[in-house]
């Protein structure tokens, strides 16, 4: 027996997560185009692809240039409703295969069906027992089609929810679309997602360099880039120019989400953050699109944890080794639908102690925080 083979398990190095990029947008908005690109690009040589197809007869994976065989075909439906059964069945299988030498692979790209809501696709990545070990979600990168983009974000809450999430947008068809309804649409995206990227793939803007390793770590030095990750800056401009202060229309979907960053100054106690997302967790996790931030604990003052969440699943808080630098604030920025700032703004006020006129404080939240949102009190 070998050396190696020798080694306690316990000793062996956990393999390095995988980057998995989702790939999203809605029907028609030209992703298989987009990813036909990208597999041309030698930067995604060493990349599997995962595409979902909907309904019995599978078409798009043909129009999808052949490459070998790092390529999973799920065919039972939408993913959205086979979560737990295909998507997880199939990347156990790249890594199975990956582990016994059949295939390799350094990243994973992840095609959803135009009807995807993004958001169960994310909970795999992030909650999955066995793959939140081996995969890191690397980013969402949604394709708009600039002919057609406006009307489907009105009719689709779909396509509203895949823009909102989105790391990158890549616009489509910009070359044979108006002029001014592509101008409008970039504005409506802009106010959507303000940290969120365009790129116009007609430009030739989309390329793999621009739209990947949008995630937490910079994969070159294999550390984590908090400040391009958070994008906290681009949240707070927007709401400071009045992205969402023009006149509502209630009818439009995306009226109804909001982005925005609460910040702290002061270093937050570990069970008073846990408390927190518990109970936005709880409370308000269907309307919680995305949530990511990074907190200066009390217990940990030189290493910060980062936080991220997607409706009602957050992934396991990581603790960096050091601030990425001088500002050592608490930052959440927060993505949600229906669920205004307000409300979520007084919720993390009242867990930090300030008070408010007719809300609840921090002791009321932390001795049954049901209550003050509508719960009852099982001691009565």
């Amino acid at each position: 027996m070998s050396d190696a083979d020798s080694k306690p398990a316990s000793r062996r190095e956990p393999p390095v997560p995988i980057p998995l990029t989702l790939l999203t947008g809605f029907l028609g908005a030209g992703k298989t185009t987009l990813l036909n690109t990208l597999l041309k690009d030698p930067a995604l040589a060493d990349t599997a692809v995962i595409i979902n197809e909907f309904g019995e007869v599978s078409l798009d994976h043909l129009l999808v240039d052949y490459i070998g065989d790092n390529m999973v075909v799920l065919q039972s439906g939408c993913l959205c409703c086979t979560l737990r059964g295909d998507l997880v069945d199939g990347l156990e299988k790249l890594l199975r295969d990956l582990d016994n030498g059949r295939v390799k692979f350094s990243r994973v790209l992840l095609e959803t069906t135009g009807l995807a809501d993004p958001a169960p696709v994310l909970h795999t990545a992030m909650a999955h027992p066995y793959l939140v070990k081996r995969f890191r979600l690397d980013g969402v990168v949604t394709v708009v089609d600039a002919v057609n983009g406006d009307a489907t974000l009105d009719a689709h809450p779909e396509a509203v929810k895949q823009a909102a999430v989105a790391d990158r947008i890549v616009l489509s068809k910009s070359d044979i679309a108006d002029r001014d309804v592509t101008t409008r649409l970039l504005d409506r995206l802009r106010a959507l997602n303000p940290a969120a990227h365009v790129l116009d793939a007609a430009k030739g803007e989309a390329t793999a360099g621009r739209l990947l390793n949008c995630g937490l770590y910079d994969p070159a030095r294999k550390i984590p880039d908090v400040k391009k990750w958070l994008a906290a800056e681009a949240y707070a401009d927007a709401h400071s120019h009045g992205h969402h202060h023009h006149q509502h229309d209630v009818n439009r979907h995306d009226e109804h989400i909001v982005s925005f960053v609460l910040t702290a100054d002061k270093p937050i106690p570990a069970g008073t953050l846990d408390m927190f997302l518990e109970l936005l967790r709880a409370t308000y996790g269907a309307r919680l699109l995305r949530m990511k931030g990074i907190v200066n604990v009390t217990e940990m003052p030189g290493t910060p944890v980062v936080v991220h969440g997607v409706q009602h699943v957050f992934h396991p808080t990581a603790q960096l080794e050091r601030w990425p630098d001088g500002d050592r604030r608490t930052r959440l920025v927060f993505i949600t639908m229906d669920l205004p700032e307000r409300t979520v703004r007084e919720l993390f006020q009242a867990f930090l102690g300030a008070a408010a006129p007719d809300r609840p404080d921090r002791a009321a939240l932390m001795d049954n925080p049901l209550i003050p949102f509508g719960g009852s009190d099982s001691r009565a």
